[in-house]
């Protein structure tokens, strides 16, 4: 499985991996051109929170550098997220050309996400075309921010619909923001995960993601619809270690549906590595740990 990463890693690195372990993914980093687009509010939210946000600038402009810093955390592949949502963060429609850009530093290793927001396209069949064309392997849907529901396909926006359509087609997993959101303006009404289970119906073949895990409200919810739902998987970033196991207790029932993700440089979130060591440090089986760490993405992101 390594041989996806071969040419890029150091060879020091790749010799001290068990070669039969799977490439660790954190399904939920944050690449986003922060000081050029973000609110102020909400720019200054992200400073607050994060005290090394210089760092975060450097990454957000330089593939090179965040690939360096992938080595140095032991991170195999990273998912690249962004999500359109003029309303709330500032983050504009035209940014899926920026992440396949930046992805193409190493698309073995930099998994680019594209979005599309119902309200702000002026052509969503265009939109769409565009995430197949560029090659993005995830659509992000964040209904807190983007303040829809994501089943509003059912109550005329007919966009979502043909997004749905598209990914399920095309093999794209859609990823939806589920749980509580502490940005200005952010709406949390929209953040209950009840409403994927209407996609996961109408769409059966569509591979969801359920980021953060509808944490801290509907982790209950979270974990039924990953059960219901074959093609309906977890996304545990931004939730607090310490919290895992109180919001999933039964985490190694669904470990094979689940995803290791920081949600850095998120509020709360200062660093990839931090994170890792903290999730490896729960009692939890070392089989679980090697599903949520790697197994699982490959499911959904093959080399």
């Amino acid at each position: 499985m390594l041989d996806c990463v071969r040419s890029t890693w150091p060879d020091a690195a790749i010799a001290s991996r068990d070669q039969a372990s799977s490439l660790i993914t954190d399904c939920h980093v944050h690449i986003q051109p922060f000081e050029l687009v973000l609110s102020p509010p909400a720019l200054e939210l992200m400073k607050r929170h994060q005290p090394d946000f210089d760092r975060v600038l450097e990454f957000t402009r330089s593939p090179k550098a965040f690939l360096k810093y992938m080595d140095k955390v032991g991170l195999d592949r990273a998912v690249l997220i962004n999500a359109v949502a003029p309303d709330v963060t500032g983050f504009p429609p035209g940014l899926n050309t920026m992440a396949a850009n930046y992805a193409k530093e190493d698309p073995q290793r930099l998994i680019p996400c594209g979005s599309l927001h119902p309200r702000h396209s002026r052509n969503a069949m265009a939109d769409i075309d565009e995430i197949v064309r560029l090659g993005l392997r995830l659509i992000k849907i964040h209904p807190p921010h983007q303040l829809f529901y994501p089943n509003d396909y059912l109550e005329g926006m007919k966009e979502l619909e043909l997004l749905y359509g598209a990914a399920q087609s095309n093999g794209i997993p859609v990823m939806f923001h589920t749980g509580t959101s502490i940005f200005p303006g952010a709406r949390n009404k929209y953040g209950d995960p009840i409403h994927v289970d209407d996609v996961a119906v109408d769409f059966p073949e569509l591979k969801i993601v359920l980021a953060h895990g509808g944490r801290p409200l509907w982790v209950n919810t979270a974990f039924f619809l990953v059960h219901r739902h074959p093609n309906v998987y977890l996304d545990i970033s931004s939730i607090p270690p310490a919290h895992l196991l109180k919001y999933f207790p039964r985490l190694p029932e669904i470990a094979h549906k689940t995803l290791f993700g920081s949600d850095w440089p998120g509020p709360g979130v200062r660093d990839i590595k931090e994170a890792l060591d903290s999730f490896r440090a729960l009692p939890l089986p070392a089989e679980t740990k090697r599903h949520i760490l790697g197994q699982t993405a490959l499911t959904i992101w093959p080399c």
